[in-house]
């Protein structure tokens, strides 16, 4: 939302997650690497602050990066310029810089965790965005949402939707992995939910009540084939584009069908 509303909307973006790659890999990510700069290195590659020029970057995690690479990140937002792996030549930029993490900042940097320089080059205009469970209002429009995504990936049927227990056992939860954690309940409802209404059973043990999975110890065979299957109907009985929503290969498709007695 704050690039699509900005004077760089016409401009790319371009997101990372700083927890997601070592060191080494993050800095090509970023800066881009010559030609045989390292073993793999087979092309010169451009980093994602060349290819979000004009634009913005979006570091998520950002309090993931190492000490070491925090240096070269607060010398590319003071020079306006970055150097690729490699490379001893400048290449200037001109990128707008989005960062987020979960982590306190403030307390990583009392320990040497994460730079103070850093910290305050970044942290021109801070947005804290409370915790879910602090704002129960946006739970139930998020959930719509990840429902929605989460039928799309899966196959699920347009109108499988939540009981209303379901929705209430949402608002009741709190939602310690925030927006996270909610997404990943979701995906696994619309995985478990048998029929067109997802339930509190489908909802992993911790987001239902107690008594709402008394009745749902499906084992791990049962959850896939149940998947499996739902994934097939959905596709209209087209097995190669089952298997390819499954992600897995046709002939192991057809192996399971044969097990199934289908």
């Amino acid at each position: 939302a704050i690039h699509s509303s900005s004077a760089r909307r016409n401009h790319p973006f371009v997101a990372v997650n700083c927890g997601a790659l070592p060191e080494g890999l993050l800095e090509s990510e970023l800066f881009g690497h010559a030609r045989g700069s390292f073993t793999g290195a087979v092309a010169n590659k451009r980093g994602l602050f060349e290819e979000a020029r004009d634009g913005t970057l979006f570091l998520d995690e950002i309090g993931e990066m190492s000490p070491g690479l925090q240096v070269k990140l607060l010398r590319a937002l003071q020079q306006g310029e970055i150097r690729r792996v490699g490379e001893n030549r400048a290449v200037k930029v001109n990128t707008r810089i989005i960062a987020a993490t979960n982590k306190d900042l403030r307390a990583a940097m009392k320990v040497g965790g994460f730079r103070d320089d850093l910290y305050y080059r970044l942290n021109v205009f801070p947005i804290v965005i409370p915790p879910l469970r602090e704002r129960r209002e946006d739970i139930l429009p998020l959930a719509e949402s990840f429902l929605k995504s989460a039928r799309q990936k899966h196959g699920g049927g347009a109108s499988v939707r939540f009981s209303p227990d379901a929705a209430r056992t949402l608002l009741r939860y709190r939602w310690p992995g925030n927006v996270r954690e909610l997404e990943h309940a979701i995906e696994r409802a619309v995985i478990l939910c048998p029929g067109e209404e997802i339930r509190p059973e489908d909802l992993p043990p911790e987001v239902r009540p107690a008594e709402a999975g008394a009745a749902s110890d499906r084992t791990l065979a049962q959850v896939e084939r149940d998947h499996t299957l739902k994934t097939l109907e959905a596709c209209g009985g087209d097995e190669a584009l089952a298997a390819k929503r499954l992600a897995i290969p046709l002939k192991t498709l057809k192996k399971k069908l044969k097990e199934y007695g289908t």
